[in-house]
């Protein structure tokens, strides 16, 4: 009974074992499945790429974005810079045309102001010449003519007598040849020195720049051509001629500088004795021209009437079609001494100045700059006839 009770325990963990090898085996055999296992594989691959591709095409779709929002952006840029161009270009000349008409204006009005002081200034000199009895004189040689004076409402004025002289010098620049003679009929005036600050100032003379030297008896200067010219005419004067102003200088004889034909330092304000500044006027006595008008050479440019040349682009070199320049001999008729008003041609400054050297003085030389230009440099003096 013994042996029978252990034979079937025995038999059944025979049985148990065999059914756990099966189990066994059949789990080992599911988990390493190929088929099944490649194709998880393939499928996971599978959706990584896809998600890949969405991703480039979004990528590729924001670069597109952002480079059509680059462009926008680059012409936007554009455009506003080419609209505040043309902003500034339209300000500009909505300026210039208002200054041009308050010019035109200021003209208008102080020529009518001054039409009774230039009726009295005519009646004025008719007499005085007459009471000289010089009217008619005609002047060959400088060493003919004693200098006349004359106080015109608080300024001194030198008498300048008809005459001829030759203008222009072989000795300088080419715009100063050919050397042609230039006759005057009538006699004129002419400011006895450079218009002193406190003459300014005495006789409503306006100006946007103030002075760089102050001083009463000093020069104006930083003054441009306009305000020289408008200023002369409340004086019931003119700016003189280009050939006006040499001819005071260096009379029938044709002198180099206005006293003679060698430079004289102690003669005039110059770079070489100025201190780098201005000097009152008529501080050089000894460099007096013919007619007795003093600072003709040195202490600072002066601005004269004439247009030296009309150069649309303002700069000097009249090259263009349209463009003029009045170049020697000097032809009063030609247009340069024309009624200028407002133009804002190329002009003519004489003289030298206190920051110009040895050459600068010569009563030939003729510099040139737009009208509207001013500095330091820059003075001038006043005509009657």
């Amino acid at each position: 009974m013994r042996n029978k009770t252990v034979l079937m325990s025995l038999s059944v963990i025979v049985l148990l074992g065999m059914a756990m090898l099966l189990g066994m085996d059949a789990g080992v055999s599911a988990q390493i499945d190929p088929t099944s296992q490649q194709q998880t594989i393939d499928a996971a691959v599978a959706q990584r790429l896809n998600a890949t591709a969405t991703a480039q095409a979004a990528f590729a779709s924001t670069a597109t974005i952002q480079a059509a929002f680059e462009a926008a952006v680059t012409s936007t840029a554009q455009a506003q810079q080419a609209v505040a161009f043309e902003a500034t270009r339209v300000e500009a000349s909505i300026q210039t045309a208002v200054a041009e008409s308050v010019r035109s204006t200021e003209v208008a009005v102080t020529a009518q102001l001054l039409a009774p002081t230039q009726t009295a200034f005519a009646a004025l000199m008719a007499s005085t010449l007459a009471a000289l009895d010089i009217e008619s004189l005609i002047v060959v040689s400088n060493a003919e003519w004693t200098p006349i004076e004359l106080d015109f409402d608080g300024v001194l004025m030198v008498y300048v007598p008809a005459g001829c002289f030759e203008m222009g010098s072989e000795l300088g620049r080419s715009d100063e040849t050919p050397v042609a003679q230039v006759c005057f009929d009538a006699p004129f005036w002419l400011d006895k020195t450079e218009v002193a600050q406190a003459q300014f100032v005495a006789h409503g003379g306006v100006k946007a720049n103030a002075n760089y030297f102050t001083g009463d008896n000093r020069p104006v200067e930083t003054v441009t051509w306009f305000e020289a010219r408008d200023y002369c005419a409340r004086r019931g004067g003119r700016l003189p001629t280009e050939a006006e102003w040499e001819y005071a200088a260096r009379g029938p004889d044709g002198l180099v500088y206005p006293w003679g034909d060698e430079f004289i330092g102690d003669n005039v304000v110059y770079g070489e004795n100025s201190n780098s500044q201005t000097a009152e006027v008529g501080s050089k006595p000894s460099g007096a021209s013919w007619v007795g008008a003093l600072d003709m050479s040195g202490n600072v440019l002066e601005w004269v009437n004439t247009i030296y040349g009309i150069d649309a682009n303002n700069n000097y070199d009249f090259s263009e079609s349209g463009e003029r320049l009045f170049a020697y001999p000097y032809d009063p008729t030609d247009g340069r001494e024309a009624d200028s008003d407002n133009r804002t041609d190329v002009r003519v400054l004489r003289g030298g100045s206190w920051g110009y050297y040895v050459s600068s003085p010569r009563a030939a030389l003729r510099i040139i700059i737009a009208p509207d230009n001013y500095n330091s440099y820059f003075g001038f003096r006043c005509a009657l006839s």
